[in-house]
């Protein structure tokens, strides 16, 4: 079974270096030369060049060059892990088996942009690792396999990141055999259960200290690496926040955003909308007083 594989973030070199692992027959890799879009990305020309696997960057997949690359190589299958940009018609037919992507949510449920980043700031329970069938639609294709992870209190998006990672690893190892002698099975997704998370904008990773100490701790739990990390302005400078705890602060009569306290000099617990929270990580460094307003 010739596969053509096509990524550009740290997900997809996990699952290419698996996929050639257990033996799968990659005949050609296409990942974009750099990009500006992608936090996690991750250039595949290297490990591609390393195993002797044809290479092509990319910067629009469903160019007419893209198209004969591909089609050229006769792949019987093609995998599209951590691409941002839908698949026109004519690559989704290249394959006999198809294009098979994947999606960090529990499909029909959270279709669309940035789904580890929006489960934990909405402070979801639970997710799940997908991979389904391509379409012309975005993430509504029929299900090849999906497995539900738990997402804990303590997770933020790396440690939810490294989670799906490994789970969807194991998927690929269950399901490649299958695709090649042709035992899979296609579960067709619930249209009427589906929902789609728009794009995030650089507004989303602003804190507002009005908000609740949970929601603020949620968002900055959301955009840790390889994200782009929640952020402030003090004093017309940016500062990111890459860590945080919840205090519990019951006093009704402090304003949102006036430094309650500092402990040991470095760590400010920040009054929020309700009760408040404590900056642990800080780029670059602040030091801040008791008494000041962010």
């Amino acid at each position: 079974m010739k596969i053509i594989f096509i990524g550009a973030v740290e997900f997809s070199h996990s699952a290419l270096k698996k996929i050639v692992s257990v033996g799968g027959n990659v005949v050609g890799v296409c990942t974009y030369k750099e990009s500006h879009y992608h936090s996690d990305y991750y250039d595949l020309s290297s490990f591609a060049k390393k195993n002797n696997i044809p290479c092509q960057f990319v910067d629009n997949i469903n160019s007419s060059r893209s198209l004969e690359w591909i089609s050229q190589l006769k792949p019987d299958v093609i995998f599209c892990f951590g691409w941002s940009r839908l698949l026109k018609r004519e690559i989704l037919s290249i394959a006999p088996i198809g294009v098979i992507g994947f999606h960090p949510s529990e499909l029909p449920a959270n279709r669309g942009r940035s789904p580890i980043i929006w489960a934990i700031n909405l402070g979801l329970k639970k997710t799940a690792s997908s991979f389904f069938f391509m379409d012309s639609n975005a993430d509504s294709g029929d299900i090849l396999s999906q497995k539900i992870i738990a997402i804990s209190d303590k997770d933020d998006s790396r440690s939810l990141y490294d989670k799906i990672t490994k789970v969807a690893l194991s998927q690929i190892e269950e399901f490649l055999p299958k695709l090649e002698d042709g035992s899979y099975k296609k579960i067709k997704q619930d249209a009427s259960k589906s929902n789609f998370w728009r794009k995030r904008t650089k507004q989303d990773g602003i804190i507002d200290w009005r908000m609740s100490a949970n929601s603020i701790h949620n968002l900055i739990k959301s955009l840790n690496k390889p994200y782009v990390g929640a952020e402030f302005i003090y004093n017309k400078i940016t500062y990111k926040v890459w860590s945080s705890e919840l205090i519990i602060f019951k006093v009704r009569n402090t304003e949102p955003g006036k430094v309650i306290d500092v402990i040991d000099s470095a760590y400010p617990i920040i009054k929020c909308g309700d009760n408040a929270i404590k900056l642990i990580k800080i780029e670059p460094k602040l030091t801040m007083t008791k008494g000041i307003y962010l």
